[in-house]
């Protein structure tokens, strides 16, 4: 009975050779990573749902539902796709730069090639009185039909572009240059005229935007996103600016200049002036010095002609007078016109002949 239990060696089974055991452990890993993957590719489409999101799911590209924030369940791809949209309490901020002049025509500026008329009207804008102006537009947009926004998917905000341009052609059309430079961010101003301006240039915008938006909705082509507020800056060409600040720095110059010359002008007349007034006070002294010594010396003859009948004070002139004249005289011969007779006056210190 016991050895009915033994088996015989050659019923015993033969143990697997080394490949054997290669293969079956590299089927057993390829089984393992076929499984993770498929069930990485089951649950690839778990996911959360942010805040400030919605997910909006595609089953087999056609629209299947819109998952508010939260833990999402859905099919892996390509049986549900799964796009995320921004919510709707979400703002975003989109600066339009197809109003701003291209790359290329900057570049062109910079070589000062003004050559290329495909370039020449890039990122300007024609406004009513014929003059040319910059306009820098940011939207800011809330997405209230993500449905929609998926479906326009990369169009919507090529569309959102065209819009703001055609309404920026048409506020500009209907404006003069003035109006429009009013929404220049360094023009501070309080006076309420150019801040009315300002708001109304960009209510214009926004309004030709949201008509626009409104058009396309009932249309059934709406990009699925709804105006929150429009931001407008407005600004003129580089080579305008250019010649504008050299016009001002040449004016600037010019009354530099202008206040240098009538300063040396108040300079040069107060000089003159100077030298008037010492010249007439000098002139004014003389004179005076003059008209003294002309007075001292017509003294006596006024004083003789203001008294013409006092003997005594002709005789005593008479004597200090002809004694100075007869004392520089060699001689004097005096004749007396009764007779022939003469007196013959030597000079001092001379001998005294006379004779009659």
């Amino acid at each position: 009975m016991a050895r009915s239990w033994i088996k015989p060696m050659s019923e015993m089974p033969t143990p697997a050779g080394p490949w054997t055991q290669s293969i079956r452990l590299a089927f057993y890993a390829l089984l393992g990573l076929t499984l993770l993957a498929a069930a990485s590719w089951l649950f690839s489409n778990i996911r959360q749902v942010p805040a400030d999101s919605r997910a909006v799911v595609l089953h087999f590209g056609a629209l299947q539902r819109v998952a508010e924030p939260g833990l999402l369940l859905s099919w892996p791809k390509p049986v549900d796709e799964v796009v995320m949209v921004p919510a709707p309490d979400r703002v975003i901020e989109h600066r339009v730069t197809a109003l701003l002049r291209s790359p290329e025509a900057l570049h062109a500026d910079m070589r000062d090639d003004n050559n290329s008329d495909a370039l020449a009207g890039s990122g300007y804008l024609l406004t009513g009185d014929a003059g040319v102006v910059q306009l820098d537009i940011s939207v800011f947009y809330r997405v209230n039909d993500p449905e929609q926004y998926v479906l326009q998917g990369e169009h919507a905000i090529p569309a959102l572009d065209r819009l703001v341009e055609r309404a920026a052609v048409a506020v500009c059309a209907g404006r003069d240059l003035d109006t429009i430079l009013v929404a220049r961010p360094e023009m501070v101003s309080n006076e309420s005229n150019l801040a009315g301006q300002r708001e109304r240039l960009r209510s214009d915008v926004q309004r030709n935007i949201e008509q626009n938006l409104q058009r396309l909705t009932q249309a059934g082509s709406s990009p699925g996103i709804t105006l929150e507020r429009v931001t407008v800056q407005s600004t003129l060409p580089a080579t305008t600016v250019a010649a504008f600040n050299a016009v001002l720095t040449a004016s600037q110059k010019a009354s530099q200049a202008i206040a240098t010359a009538s300063t040396d002008a108040s300079v040069i007349r107060q000089k003159a002036t100077q030298q008037a007034d010492q010249t007439r006070q000098a002139a004014q002294a003389q004179a005076r010095e003059k008209v003294a010594k002309a007075e001292a010396d017509t003294a006596m003859i006024t004083r003789l002609a203001n008294a013409p009948h006092d003997p005594d004070l002709l005789a005593r002139v008479y004597r200090e007078r002809m004694a100075a004249i007869l004392a520089q005289a060699a001689s004097v011969i005096t004749v007396s016109p009764q007779d022939d007779a003469n007196l013959i006056l030597q000079a001092a210190g001379q001998k005294e002949p006379s004779s009659k």
